[in-house]
C-alpha cells in the first residue's frame, strides 16, 4: 500500500550533502518525492511509496549522511497524494 511521508530534519543538515544522500536512499527504496533546504536551516523531505521503504527512509533520516548531525526529525503521515514521478532535489 502506498503512503505519503513528510519529514522536517533539524541539526547540521545543510552543506553536508543531506539532500543528495536522501535522493540516493529514496531511489534505492523506489520512493518518489523531493528534498529541499528550508530557510530556517532544516531539510524537508517529502516521499511517497510503499510503507517499508518509507520507514527505512525515516530511520536513515535520523542519522543522515557522514558529516550530518541530526538533532530532530518531525514526522507526519499525510494522506497519499500520488503526485511525484521521481525523487528530486529542490
Amino acid at each position: 500500500m502506498k503512503r505519503h511521508l513528510h519529514l522536517l530534519v533539524s541539526g547540521r543538515v545543510q552543506g553536508v550533502f543531506f539532500r543528495y544522500s536522501a535522493r540516493e536512499r529514496a531511489e534505492e527504496l523506489e520512493l518518489t518525492g523531493y528534498a529541499r533546504n528550508l530557510s530556517d536551516g532544516r531539510v524537508e523531505i517529502v516521499a511517497e511509496g510503499e510503507e517499508p521503504g518509507l520507514k527505512s527512509l525515516l530511520a536513515w533520516a535520523h542519522q543522515g549522511p557522514p558529516g550530518a548531525y541530526v538533532t530532530g526529525v518531525e514526522v507526519s503521515w499525510p494522506p497519499e497524494k500520488n503526485s511525484f514521478p521521481s525523487f528530486t532535489i529542490r
